[in-house]
């Protein structure tokens, strides 16, 4: 967040928190380092920082990687640091990840709490048991309809209440949403979104997301003495 790390910036996507932590005021997402702070409220690609690519190229990850998608090449969707900064952080509606410009939807999601995640400091709520069906298959990033979300009943509700190093295995339908950060300390974590790399778009246009499992997969050596030299 401080600019000092020893990467290529300008392979990131990078994205201020708002002020007022409502979700249509966050900062453009663009790459590219916006200044040093420390109110980010989210960082992306991060696939290309060896020391984020090698956490996520365990062998546990590659066999639930496995179980799901077979022993095909398994690729990136998105790999991000996600923060919210004491006192503040954006207030994200309930949604499922994933998009609708796909053929195909992902469907594993690592989460990794590198603060304590709680109901406090914006943690993660989610609704157990409804990851079986599309709630708005239209909107092209998963977000539920106004009346969708004014109709959805929160009472089995439930906050991932984590301690900093414990990682959660999400199907990427299952409803979520977060608050705003109400406690002094910021509340930071690491999500990656593992998908099928035969994965194509809609009009059958072939994608390029980086390869994780498999052949060609991202080499943290070699990331490593890119960003040295």
């Amino acid at each position: 967040m401080l600019g000092k790390a020893d990467v290529d910036y300008d392979r990131m996507l990078m994205q201020l928190d708002s002020t007022t932590g409502a979700y249509d005021d966050v900062g453009q997402q663009s790459k590219g380092h916006k200044g040093a702070t420390l109110n980010y409220r989210k960082i992306q690609q991060l696939e290309f920082d060896p020391l984020f690519l090698r956490y996520m190229q365990q062998p546990i990850f590659e066999d639930i990687c496995r179980r799901t998608y077979g022993d095909g090449p398994v690729a990136c969707y998105r790999a991000m640091f996600m923060n919210k900064p004491a006192g503040q952080g954006t207030e994200l509606p309930w949604h499922q990840d994933r998009w609708s410009h796909l053929d195909r939807d992902p469907q594993i999601t690592l989460w990794l709490a590198l603060d304590p995640a709680t109901a406090d400091n914006g943690g993660v709520r989610i609704i157990p048991g409804n990851h079986h069906v599309l709630f708005n298959p239209e909107h092209p990033a998963g977000f539920l309809r106004d009346e969708q979300t004014r109709m959805l009943d929160e009472r089995n509700a439930q906050w991932l209440l984590l301690e900093p190093g414990e990682c959660v295995l999400l199907h990427n339908w299952l409803l979520h949403a977060s608050g705003v950060n109400r406690s002094t300390i910021s509340r930071r974590a690491f999500s990656v979104c593992y998908m099928d790399a035969h994965t194509r778009t809609r009009n059958g246009e072939a994608t390029d997301f980086p390869v994780i499992f498999g052949h060609h997969a991202l080499d943290p050596a070699t990331l490593a003495t890119a960003s040295a030299g």
